[in-house]
Formats: C-alpha cells, structure tokens, sequence
C-alpha cells in the first residue's frame, strides 16, 4: 500500500500520479504499485512539486509496518533507535506586550455598578 499526499502542488503532477494510484480525495493518493515504481514516482514528485509540500507512506517490512518520506515539509522524519518519528520544529515563542496597568473596563463595570 502508498499513499501520498500532495500540498500546494501544480495540477500536472497530480494527473501525472493518477496514472498508477487513485485520488481518493483532492491531493491524496493511494494504491499498490512495486517498490521501483513507488520509487520513481517518489522521484518525480520531489522534481515537480515546485513550492509545494508531498509526503509519501508505504507498507514495510519493519516494526512499524510501514515507513514515510517527507519532500519540503517543516515536521522532518528522524530514526530514534530503529523508530521512524516525526520531529516537530518548536514554534517560536510569541513576544508578548506587558499588560496595561490598572483595571479592565469589565472590572471597573462590576466594581462600580455600570451596566
């Protein structure tokens, strides 16, 4: 089984994979082509993508079952003792205003009376 999943990808390549998988919904595609196949589509998809952002899953004969690629995609796979997982960038932390001095207009509503 391949899956693949295509972001912000031009429409050509996404004809293109239609040939050996089915586009089960917009940019998702799945089927059952051999290894060498899997791999030459993994190959023109990486070629054409453009901007755009492909993942590739596949069954395997691992631990897992199955392993994945990833082609411009901020979450990056890393092999933890035999494990493939995803590594997930840290967002940057927001720099947030210091907040005003005094009370909130709610506050001084309730505080005061005002309706």
């Amino acid at each position: 089984m391949t899956i693949i999943v295509l972001t912000n990808c031009p429409v050509g390549l996404r004809g293109y994979l239609t040939r050996w998988l089915l586009e089960i919904s917009a940019g998702v595609f799945i089927g059952n082509p051999s290894a060498r196949i899997r791999d030459i589509l993994w190959t023109e998809v990486q070629q054409y993508a453009g901007q755009g952002r492909a993942l590739l899953a596949y069954t395997t004969t691992n631990e897992q079952g199955y392993a994945f690629r990833t082609h411009e995609h901020s979450w990056n796979p890393i092999d933890h003792e035999g494990l493939m997982l995803i590594h997930r960038p840290e967002a940057p932390q927001p720099v947030s205003a210091a907040p005003k001095a005094g009370w909130s207009r709610a506050a001084k509503r309730r505080r005061y009376g005002g309706g």
